[in-house]
């Protein structure tokens, strides 16, 4: 499914063609990748970054569009080839296991600070290199950008988000009922196929 075809879809299924209603139909769209985004626990595009650590920095920055952290790793060793996992922890607890972040020791601990930040803890002492895998929102869709995640696995759950966005603009519908619960099941089974997958991932690291 494309945006243009997605656009078309909730033109027919409002079965409103007035200019007003027709200009906010991108709205009601990107609204909707919004709520599925926030309700979904994994919208289903993993990804992973490299980089470095800097002696003597606490701080790093999220990547764009990041949701949730799944995994944090960093090589030490002769040619880092030693991989050493960090472990998630609560901003409060880094904070206090390591107080004073101008003094360096071998990390161990992430943790999120804010929303657009990791705060590693200890202060990292070199520039080990790291990988961070994580889950990654969507880029929205738009003319320019015809599909995403989102068109191509969910459209239908993407079609009535935006149809239920679009209600409190359309007023009543008889048929706002069936789009809530068509709505509701689909974002259900996306979170399902969620848990197996989280499953299947500590199963693999367990068998590990």
């Amino acid at each position: 499914m494309t945006y243009d075809g997605l656009v078309e879809q909730i033109k027919a299924y409002l079965n409103r063609n007035d200019a007003s209603t027709v200009d906010r139909i991108p709205q009601f769209l990107a609204n909707g990748e919004q709520k599925i985004c926030r309700e979904s626990k994994n919208i289903g595009f993993t990804k992973y970054i490299v980089g470095n650590f800097l002696n003597g920095q606490a701080v790093y920055q999220k990547p764009a569009r990041w949701k949730r952290t799944l995994t944090f790793n960093y090589g030490t060793g002769q040619n880092n080839n030693i991989r050493n996992q960090l472990s998630l922890r609560t901003y409060e607890y880094a904070r206090i296991y390591w107080p004073d972040s101008s003094v360096v020791d071998f990390p161990k601990y992430y943790s999120d600070y804010g929303f657009d930040n990791w705060l590693i803890s200890p202060t990292p002492n070199a520039g080990y290199p790291f990988e961070v895998g994580y889950l990654e929102l969507p880029e929205p869709l738009s003319v320019n950008n015809q599909q995403n995640w989102l068109s191509l696995y969910t459209p239908d759950i993407l079609l009535y988000a935006s149809l239920l966005q679009a209600m409190p603009y359309v007023k009543t519908d008889e048929r706002l009922p069936v789009w809530e619960k068509a709505y509701q099941d689909g974002i259900n089974s996306l979170n399902a196929e969620d848990d197996q997958r989280i499953l299947d991932r500590g199963s693999n690291r367990r068998a590990d």
